[in-house]
């Protein structure tokens, strides 16, 4: 049997599944010679313009650039460098819209030629059958040659790929699709640089057999290429039948060798490797001539052209540039400029597009030259899709999981497997456009397989950064253990373990007794606070006793006084009943009888005195309740103050006497108690006279304000006598004492007795006469009662708490 090459040098060809025969319109373009499109105003080089990652930028905007120079840089194997077209300088880097079906910008480098087309240092390899391939494959990509074919893949990573697995090197020239003769064209018109390039890339792959395919529709190129190949060079034409889509990698690959490439692989995996026709003469003007990748053959064709033809264009040329130099005539009602072929190209957004590595066709047709597909229906599974199919797919069942967007069917279908030729849709009586939904969903499936891709870095290293972390926890662990194994070690050899493990008892039993103890609060200190507080709770009920008086207890002290003084009534007449049958009445009683009535006769006759003054001020002051009631406590409280006065002159006169009583202990002590009695009875009368006329208070409440207002007068100006007795006295007192304190002693402590009475007996008539006073005003107070009878309760009770006060301490410092 045969082999493969054997069966292809004898000329057997195979065949694909499905293909169409299109209307081939290539005799538009291919009746004239390549020219030269010339230099454009702007040139506008998109960063990528092959498969794989962008290149790093090496220049900045403003930069002076020449022919040839590199603008980008890379250095993986997918990533293929971007050159000057032309000298100039870098105007802008910029998003531009670039050459693609989706019609988004990317970035993209313009620079303003300056139409000197300067270029820069060429590296040739003239000598290349005596350079390494691994050399010459470097070289390739640092020139930026990448697929010409339409594709766009990097020439290097293809050609470093193949070294050792190929034995058959295909050179693509079937250019099978309608309207594009580029490649027709470039075998005419520089046959001799196309085989040198075949040259070259046979001795870098080292093949066993090498073919170029090309299709039965191109005479003049064939004839040609055979005038420039030898017999030494293991160079094969072979002519294929004119089908479409021939020039595809995988069904070129198959009708040539017979060899069909596995799904979602590619051709290296059968043993072949296929460059196209244009890469070979890319590949000669970078090794031979050390140009780079700068300029490729473009096909102007279609009627709305009115100058048709291939053209060398360099790479940034906008297509708005050479629509306007070849006479480019829109149609009125559709003007369409399509990218690439009838079939496989796909319509411009504008025509400021820049001409990229991957174009090879500026199709401008006319309406009725191309007609629109404008009315989608229904599919009505004729099934013509699937037969014209190259790669025996079924279309209709791809379109209906495409549109519905499940793409985990259409993966299942094998939709990467599409070449996008678009035949079915050529032949779809629906006029569904089969190849736009294919596009979508590949596009929507590499989308969602990138983000798979990084999430599955993205876990890696995470993981790898917890495996990290766990293992320098562990290690740390591990070398706290030693060191603590090592620590226990070196004490116990110094018996030292014993005294840590009881310092550490210590501490732990330290801190346990404090949690568990409470603070305990000396007595000294819990006396402290309940006195404070007791004052505190005093002095509040005090102010709000003065300030917001109780009336519900005032009413109820009232209420007390009335049966007390009921009772005394009792006791009175029961008293006087039995006086006239008893004839053993005490002195004592009597006595005491006659200073009260005495001490009343002296009082009603005082405020008979103070009558007229009191009446002309009754004529100068208004008549008003309030104002009646307020000057009446004022005398109250002058009362009090004139009393405290004279209470402590009183008890400052009394310790310089206590000093000189060391003469008669008995008359001293003698001294001190009829003091005593003395103040006690006083007390007593005053109590027992403010109890008497507490009741005509009570009982009395509608007066004329007039009158309240004189008895407020006569108690303000009784209270000014008594104040400036006290102090006349208790000034006069103190000399005498001070200067016979050395003569004679008795008569110094009779003197100090006499001054002590004399002070309270005038404190105890201020006390008096302002109590007095204070309850006719109080009945003047029309507007409330109550308060007047709480105003005079407060009184006597601060009378009777100050004359308490002052006999204690009268016996205290009598004591001592």
């Amino acid at each position: 049997m045969l082999s493969i090459i054997e069966q292809i040098k004898q000329g057997k060809l195979w065949d694909f599944h499905g293909g169409i025969h299109p209307a081939e319109n290539k005799d538009l373009s291919n009746k004239s010679p390549i020219v030269n499109a010339g230099i454009p105003q702007e040139l506008v080089l998109p960063l990528k313009q092959h498969i794989g990652s962008k290149g790093d930028i090496i220049v900045t905007v403003g930069d002076k650039v020449q022919k040839g120079q590199p603008l980008t840089q890379g250095d993986i194997a997918m990533c293929v460098p971007v050159h000057a077209p032309t000298s100039g300088t870098i105007t802008a880097i910029e998003q531009r819209t670039t050459a693609h079906p989706s019609g988004l910008s990317d970035l993209c480098i313009v620079i303003a030629p300056d139409q000197q087309d300067t270029w820069c240092d060429k590296t040739t390899y003239a000598d290349y059958e005596d350079r390494d391939p691994a050399e010459l494959i470097d070289a390739i990509r640092l020139n930026g040659i990448a697929g010409l074919g339409g594709a766009g893949f990097p020439t290097a990573r293809k050609l470093q790929g193949g070294l050792g697995n190929v034995d058959i090197l295909i050179i693509n020239a079937a250019e099978c699709e309608p309207y594009i003769t580029a490649d027709d064209r470039l075998m005419r018109d520089y046959a001799e640089e196309v085989i040198e390039g075949v040259r070259i890339l046979r001795h870098i792959i080292s093949p066993k057999l090498t073919i170029i395919g090309i299709e039965d529709n191109k005479p003049e190129a064939i004839q040609a290429l055979e005038q420039h190949v030898k017999e030494d060079d293991n160079i094969l034409i072979r002519v294929v039948p004119t089908k479409y889509p021939s020039g595809s990698s995988k069904q070129l690959v198959k009708i040539l060798t017979g060899r069909e490439v596995p799904s979602q692989s590619r051709s290296t995996s059968v043993g072949v490797i296929m460059q196209n026709v244009g890469t070979a003469f890319a590949i000669k003007r970078a090794i031979i001539d050390g140009e780079p990748l700068i300029e490729r053959v473009v096909t102007l064709t279609g009627e709305a052209f009115k100058e048709r033809g291939n053209v060398f264009a360099m790479l940034g040329t906008p297509i708005a540039y050479l629509l306007d130099k070849f006479g480019y005539k829109a149609d009125k009602k559709h003007p369409r400029v399509i990218i690439g072929g009838s079939l496989m190209g796909f319509t411009l957004p504008h025509s400021n597009v820049p001409i990229t590595k991957m174009t090879n066709c500026i199709l401008a047709p006319k309406r009725k030259e191309l007609p629109l597909h404008t009315y989608e229906m229904a599919c009505i599974r004729c099934s013509a899709c699937a037969d014209v199919c190259p790669s025996s797919l079924l279309p209709q069942q791809l379109q209906w999981y495409a549109k519905d967007q499940n793409y985990e069917k259409c993966e299942e279908y094998n939709l990467q497997d599409c070449i996008e030729c678009g035949a079915c849709a050529y032949v779809c009586p629906s006029e569904i456009p089969l190849v736009q939904y294919y596009r979508q969903a590949k596009a929507e499936i590499w989308a969602r397989s990138q983000d798979e891709i990084n999430a599955e870095r993205a876990r890696q290293r995470f993981e790898a950064k917890q495996a990290r972390m766990d293992r320098d926890k562990a290690e740390r662990e591990n070398r706290f253990k030693k060191a603590a194994e090592t620590r226990r070690e070196e004490m116990a050899k110094t018996g030292g373990d014993d005294a840590v493990a009881a310092a550490i008892a210590r501490v732990k039993a330290k801190q346990a007794a404090a949690q568990s103890e409470k603070p305990e609060v000396k007595p000294a200190v819990a006396a402290a606070i309940a006195a404070a507080k007791a004052k505190q709770a005093a002095s509040a009920q005090g102010a709000t006793s003065e300030t917001l008086p109780d009336n519900s207890e005032m009413a109820k002290l009232r209420e007390e006084r009335k049966r007390q003084a009921r009772e005394r009534k009792a006791e009175k007449e029961a008293g006087e009943s039995t006086a006239s049958a008893s004839s053993n009445d005490s002195k004592k009683d009597a006595v005491a009888a006659a200073i009260a009535r005495a001490k009343a006769k002296k009082a009603q006759q005082a405020s008979e005195q103070k009558a007229p003054v009191a009446d002309s001020v009754v004529e100068n002051a208004e008549v008003d309740p309030k104002k009646a009631a307020i000057a009446a406590a004022v005398a109250r409280a002058k009362a009090r103050k004139a009393a405290q006065q004279a209470e402590a002159q009183s008890e400052s006169t009394s310790e310089p006497v206590a000093e000189t009583e060391a003469v008669d202990p008995k008359k001293a002590a003698v001294a001190a108690a009829v003091t005593r009695a003395k103040a006690r009875k006083a007390a007593q009368q005053a109590e027992a006279q403010s109890e008497t006329t507490s009741e005509p208070a009570a009982e009395t409440e509608d007066v004329d304000p007039k009158k309240a207002a004189v008895a407020a007068a006569v108690a303000r100006a009784k209270a000014r006598k008594a104040a400036q007795q006290a102090e006349a006295q208790s000034e006069t007192t103190p000399e005498p004492v001070a200067e016979t304190e050395a003569v004679d002693p008795k008569k110094a402590a009779v003197t100090a007795a006499v001054a002590r009475a004399k002070a309270r007996k005038a404190a105890q008539q201020a006390e008096a006469q302002s109590e007095t006073t204070s309850e006719p005003v109080a009945e003047t107070e029309a507007v409330d009662p109550k308060k007047a009878a709480v105003a005079a309760a407060v009184a006597r009770a601060k009378a009777r708490k100050a004359a308490q006060q002052a006999a204690k301490e009268q016996q205290n410092i009598e004591e001592d």
